[in-house]
């Protein structure tokens, strides 16, 4: 498993998000803590029947990519409401990279969080697909070989049941979506350099997801068969450039690919590590086909 690339440090003050975009085009806000992406490269061929339209797949190097992304969304909820309105939850996102009329952004397969009530909330919000998981993230400071910090993170979901979906509809095939790692990120602070694929896999300040009535439904057509309706939703986020650190990185466990119904891919991930970033998004909106 390889560390993060063609990154070069900065200091942390450098990291400010005053002024990225107006405030009432965002209204959403969180605070992402301890975040972990592990990339997986994948044939695209084999991939791009999972991206609906009028999205396009998204390819580097004739190669596209999968990511799981765990991490710990901290103090989130509507922008200018007070804290005991906002909410901490660990939550993992399993995406790809796509572009739409020529725009680079990532598309969601799903998110898991480890609440049932949020799950439900943002996902009637949002329309972006969010189910429950049992999550555990752990921070043991000082644990690492050079003396840095262990992140822990592990998550069940039991998708026969259907726990965490908004309906029992909505679970994919399988028996349970589990994922395990542990990461221990290195001290530097670094900015991906423009043009290269670290930047090319994070910097994507628009996001999609399949709406309600684009996973699968009870409905089926004349040969019996379920079928897909292909509405999308898309927002966007604003942030400052992600501060990321290389990371020596564990994983021992994830069936999320089989649990989302997507290939396996068969290299080994490269991992990219991001101590902390506050960023604001919009609430997403039907996506036109043309």
């Amino acid at each position: 498993m390889s560390r993060g690339d063609s990154i070069r440090e900065t200091d942390r003050s450098q990291v400010s998000v005053d002024g990225v975009l107006g405030r009432l085009s965002t209204p959403l806000t969180l605070t992402w803590r301890d975040g972990l992406f592990l990339h997986w490269p994948i044939d695209p061929d084999v991939l791009r029947p999972h991206v609906p339209a009028p999205l396009t797949l998204d390819t580097r190097e004739d190669r596209a990519w999968m990511s799981v992304v765990p991490f710990v969304a901290s103090n989130a909820g509507l922008r200018y409401t007070p804290r005991f309105l906002r909410y901490t939850t660990a939550a993992i996102t399993v995406q790809t990279y796509v572009a739409y009329r020529g725009e680079p952004g990532l598309y969601l397969f799903g998110v898991d969080v480890d609440s049932a009530a949020l799950a439900s909330i943002f996902g009637r919000v949002t329309h972006v697909p969010v189910r429950c998981a049992r999550m555990h993230v752990s921070r043991t400071e000082g644990t690492a070989p050079d003396g840095g910090n262990t992140v822990s993170f592990a998550s069940t979901r039991d998708v026969t049941t259907g726990l965490g979906s908004r309906s029992r509809d909505d679970a994919p095939v399988g028996s349970e979506a589990r994922f395990a790692v542990t990461y221990e990120p290195d001290d530097a602070i670094a900015f991906a350099e423009p043009g290269t694929r670290a930047a090319w896999l994070t910097d994507r300040r628009r996001f999609f997801a399949p709406g309600r009535s684009a996973r699968r439904s009870r409905r089926r057509n004349r040969r019996g068969r379920r079928r897909r309706d292909r509405t999308v939703f898309g927002g966007e986020v604003t942030h400052a450039p992600w501060p990321l650190q290389s990371t020596a990185v564990t994983l021992s466990e994830n069936t999320l690919f089989a649990a989302n119904e997507l290939p396996e891919p068969e290299a080994e991930p490269i991992a990219q590590y991001c101590p902390e970033l506050r960023m604001t998004a919009s609430i997403p909106r039907r996506v036109r086909d043309r």
